[in-house]
């Protein structure tokens, strides 16, 4: 029996943060030195002529002797402590696609190990309007622009985006400590947070295996070797029901679930950054959730919102 689905305990404090505590921008946004862009330029020529396969480029085939042990540090706050951070100083203006991809790519290694992001198997997926609807019951958050995204977290250990370009408006990005709303729910209503720990079905969104039902069940909650593990996607969540044979949420989980995104979006523990072309976000998924304003573009004047997704 895995009690901690009904004895749900306050769990990482340490992890736990307000709005004010990250209110300074400057508390989140780690700036690449000069010394250190001419370190992953050279990085980035090094890799491409070993390969100009990404899948051959691993942390060995793209030496950051000065960027790599600030980058373990990087990591270790992603894991340990804020759960995210905003790398800024990449070149856009003078690199190549190739070029901000292959840097991108690089630090990813550095971080961790690339995990397919969906049932194609895409590594380095791409954030664009693809002119979906959001009640599409196959679009993805990475295809929609003119709605904004819940608050949500992805499948992997961290994620990362990288701004290419900027649309005409919004597109801001918001993140938010679930450390702070599990410990908050516990704590108010420990009914709703041991709902949560148990199994959640979620909507596949078209992309289960032939054969297979469209959904699956996850708990939002988890608790392993005294961690919280966060997996919430409400909207995927609820479009679960759409499928007669999923399981049907109890009062208790639909009651939960709105708690946390009114808390998310109450702004306690939340903050808003902007993405210039270059930055880089990465965010621990476990610890921090992420969602995003609507945003707007203008193909004709070439101005189309693009980010990279690790």
């Amino acid at each position: 029996m895995n009690i901690a689905r009904f004895d749900p305990m306050a769990l990482e404090t340490a992890c736990e943060w307000t709005a004010a505590d990250v209110a300074d921008p400057k508390t989140w946004t780690e700036h690449l030195s000069p010394t250190e862009i001419d370190e992953l330029e050279a990085a980035v020529a090094h890799a491409f002529a070993l390969s100009d396969d990404f899948l051959a480029i691993g942390k060995a085939e793209f030496p950051l002797p000065t960027l790599g042990p600030r980058l373990k540090a990087i990591e270790r706050e992603l894991m340990d402590g804020r759960g995210f951070v905003r790398l800024r100083g990449l070149p856009r203006e003078r690199w190549s696609n190739d070029q901000m991809n292959m840097a991108y790519w690089g630090i990813g290694a550095h971080l961790g190990k690339p995990w397919p992001q969906n049932a194609k198997g895409h590594l380095l997926g791409d954030v664009t309007d693809h002119g979906k609807a959001a009640g599409d019951p196959t679009s993805r958050g990475n295809e929609i622009g003119l709605v904004g995204l819940d608050f949500h977290c992805d499948g992997s250990d961290l994620v990362g985006l990288m701004c290419l370009q900027t649309g005409v408006s919004g597109g801001l990005s918001a993140v938010c400590n679930s450390v702070a709303l599990h410990n908050r729910l516990v704590t108010e209503r420990p009914d709703l947070a041991a709902e949560l720990y148990k199994p959640q079905p979620f909507d596949y969104r078209g992309e289960q295996a032939p054969g297979k039902p469209g959904w699956y069940l996850m708990p939002v909650f988890t608790r392993h070797g005294g961690r919280l593990f966060t997996r919430l996607i409400r909207p995927y969540i609820l479009a679960s029901q759409r499928h007669p044979d999923a399981p049907r949420l109890t009062e208790k989980a639909v009651e939960a679930l709105t708690w946390m995104q009114d808390q998310a979006e109450g702004g306690a523990w939340s903050v808003i950054m902007d993405f210039r072309p270059g930055d880089m976000q990465f965010i621990n998924n476990y610890h921090v959730l992420h969602g995003r304003s609507a945003y707007e573009d203008d193909p004709a004047a070439g101005k189309v919102r693009h980010l990279k997704r690790l």
